[in-house]
């Protein structure tokens, strides 16, 4: 008999992802315990020798709640009795929120530093991460209520630089049949259930609304939209990095006219890079931010200039507008 159905399309989506990979590369699985990631791990650990991969796993305990040390050390058990190596527990202090980030931020913050910081000491090539299709999901619907534009809404990308999210086609059921088939068992977050969460509440109660009220098949239907508006975003995102290249001069200003005549779509994407370059944090960058440097190019009446998270500063002067860091 092969694997359980749920098993065999979990390693055909890792083994699918990591293709290309040169041999002897080494792979993490990022992995809390939880069934989207133990199946993940279980996954790399059956698939990365067939490839000529090292496959390891990587825990992050966040320090959020009692036992959390002890979950870590359980998750880094788990992972070497499936054969991973190196497993590394890395231990991070979340920061408190702020202004414009909420606490899932803040530990998303820390975790992603974690991978990384433990990635690059053990010189792993690419990490898995386990968000499923129901994930994906969830983050459009989160990115459609908080009117994040057409990015937001084009959700988690299968490969982000080393990151690689090979489920984004798999249910969060089938990670859970996974587990059960290989005798894994699971550690639900109480985190996951806590309607505190913005993400919770669209997981336990958004989504079966709409499913009821709209019919089946909702969550998929989501994550297929997500998957084409990236296409066009990362389209868009390519013309705008010519414009932006084209118009900028060796200082980073860019010339107001010919900003002005180009489609609103590429113009505030090269507002967007011109600040994200001059030093103001991609994650604080609102709309509102881009919204108001573009009125310096389309509702000039002589306003001073608009200020940026980072301390960046956009103004127009003499035809130009320049992006100046340390206000």
């Amino acid at each position: 008999m092969g694997p359980h159905p749920a098993v065999a399309q979990i390693r055909l989506a890792v083994r699918q992802s990591l293709h290309g990979l040169p041999a002897g590369d080494l792979v993490l699985a990022a992995c809390s315990g939880g069934a989207d990631s133990l199946a993940l791990a279980a996954a790399l650990a059956f698939e990365a020798p067939g490839l000529g991969l090292r496959g390891g796993g990587i825990t992050v305990d966040h320090g959020l709640q009692a036992g959390s040390a002890q979950q870590a050390a359980r998750v880094t058990r788990v992972l070497t009795g499936l054969g991973l190596d190196p497993v590394t527990s890395m231990s991070v202090t979340v920061v408190g929120p702020g202004r414009r980030s909420g606490p899932e931020a803040a530990a998303r913050t820390a975790r992603y530093a974690a991978l990384e910081a433990g990635a690059t000491v053990a010189g792993a090539t690419a990490i898995l991460l386990g968000h499923t299709l129901d994930d994906q999901a969830e983050t459009v619907l989160l990115g459609l209520a908080r009117g994040s534009g057409g990015r937001s809404l084009a959700g988690m990308a299968p490969r982000s630089g080393r990151y690689l999210r090979p489920l984004l086609q798999i249910r969060r059921a089938q990670t859970r049949a996974a587990c059960a088939a290989a005798g894994l068992e699971p550690w639900d977050d109480p985190h996951n259930s806590d309607p505190a969460y913005a993400r919770v509440r669209v997981r336990n109660q958004v989504l079966p609304v709409l499913e009821e009220q709209l019919g089946p098949g909702i969550a998929r239907a989501l994550a297929r939209t997500a998957a084409q508006l990236r296409s066009d975003c990362d389209a868009l995102d390519g013309l705008a990095h010519e414009q932006g290249s084209r118009l900028a001069d060796g200082d980073g200003a860019l010339a107001a006219d010919e900003l002005g005549a180009l489609p609103p779509a590429i113009r505030t994407r090269v507002l967007r890079s011109a600040a994200i370059a001059a030093g103001c944090p991609a994650g604080a960058l609102s709309a509102r931010h881009v919204s108001e440097m573009d009125a310096l190019v389309m509702l000039w009446h002589g306003q001073r200039w608009t200020d940026l998270p980072g301390g960046v500063r956009c103004q127009r002067q003499c035809g130009k507008l320049l992006f100046t860091a340390g206000t």
